[in-house]
């Protein structure tokens, strides 16, 4: 098999993961939202508050779950940004100068929006909650909508989606993390210089990769940084093979087994324990809000606005060139389903806000705006076929 046919199908395999994964997380999104305005509200919160210790730490069963069991969804995306800079779609320049612009413009933009409506106010933290774009979900409508459309344009969305997960990974690290301890930094240090020297001897042990994971979590979550940050970096030390053996490698091994765990478990529990937005006259009142205004601006326009503008920039100025058969129009409607945020927005609003009225206002804007993407998406691609 060549390695333009292993290319080609590790994509379908991923495409059809996230595309089945997204319908499960709306579904699941769904079941939050109606136990959230039952009578069940008050047993759904208080399990989600639910302290669990253990040893030298104890935290809410939600915490957990963003915390804890989100690293293996970072850790399932460090390996998928590794593998598509080493192998696939990202791997040379020509063909990742248009989704890497198209996702910077539309990180900024988006960005800039949400200041425009929060600038010199306390609620400006939220700012990079519109700069997500949720993989899961941007697929499967893509996948229901656009059924005939060329593949390179599943493919310039799944990229962009990738660079912008990228993206806001270094966000995550730099700007939501606490003020560091030196001491926990350096034992963080140590354990990625260790996985590293292990990665560069081609040492395959999965046990030594958890262990270093583990150990990671613990040091970056006592030197303030999120601990999230661990999964994506033993993502990226995983052993990847070369081109002829990237299919023995870890790398996609891994990704492999992971990724239906991490479509059909960890995303939608991840949505059934924060999703859950109470809905009434008030919540559908602050939508006007400096937060939710910000959020569905930066999301529903901000997003295609910035991939838009920087797709005709480069391929006006010749440097990039519009793929084999799409359209200008296939650009737009991947930039207003590239407003689906959800999981990455969802996380971000979680450690932007740290009063829940603020934090509601957030996850009803974030679904509002997603939402919205996802019906005007779906009509492009409907109207354009």
């Amino acid at each position: 098999m060549s390695s333009i046919q292993r290319i080609s199908q590790a994509f379908l395999y991923f495409f059809r993961q996230e595309s089945a994964g997204g319908i499960l997380l709306l579904l699941c999104a769904v079941i939050a939202m109606f136990i959230a305005n039952s009578p069940a509200a008050g047993l759904y919160a208080q399990l989600l508050h639910t302290e669990i210790p253990i040893p030298g730490l104890t935290m809410s069963v939600l915490h957990w779950i963003n915390d804890g069991l989100m690293v293996l969804f970072f850790f399932v995306v460090g390996l998928e940004i590794k593998r598509e800079f080493l192998f696939g779609e990202l791997k040379s320049l020509s063909a990742t100068i248009l989704p890497i612009a198209a996702a910077a413009g539309g990180m900024v933009v988006p960005a800039l929006f949400y200041f425009a409506f929060n600038a010199g106010l306390p609620t400006l933290s939220g700012w990079a909650i519109p700069m997500s774009t949720d993989i899961a979900f941007s697929l499967g409508v893509l996948a229901f909508a656009a059924k005939g459309v060329p593949k390179s344009v599943a493919v310039f969305l799944t990229a962009l989606a990738i660079v912008d997960d990228l993206g806001g990974i270094i966000v995550l690290a730099l700007f939501y993390s606490d003020s560091p301890s030196l001491t926990a930094l350096g034992a963080a240090v140590v354990i990625v210089l260790l996985l590293w020297a292990a990665s560069r001897r081609d040492v395959r042990s999965p046990f030594l990769y958890l262990a270093g994971g583990i150990a990671l979590w613990f040091a970056f979550h006592h030197a303030g940084v999120h601990p999230t940050v661990a999964g994506v970096l033993v993502g990226f030390l995983t052993p990847a093979g070369t081109a002829e053996t990237q299919d023995r490698a870890p790398l996609t091994r891994w990704e492999h087994a992971l990724t239906p765990w991490n479509a059909f478990l960890i995303m939608p529990v991840f949505a059934l324990a924060n999703a859950g937005i109470p809905l009434s006259a008030e919540s559908f009142l602050q939508l006007t809000s400096p937060i939710g205004l910000g959020i569905i601006a930066g999301l529903f326009i901000g997003k295609p606005l910035g991939i838009c503008l920087m797709v005709y920039l480069l391929i006006r100025t010749g440097l990039a060139r519009m793929p084999e058969g799409v359209r200008p129009s296939h650009f737009l409607g991947a930039g207003v389903l590239a407003g689906i945020g959800f999981t990455m927005s969802l996380f971000l609003a979680a450690l932007s806000f740290s009063t829940p009225e603020d934090l509601i206002t957030a996850k009803a804007a974030i679904v509002t705006a997603s939402l919205l993407s996802g019906i005007l998406g779906t009509l492009i691609f409907r109207l354009r076929g």
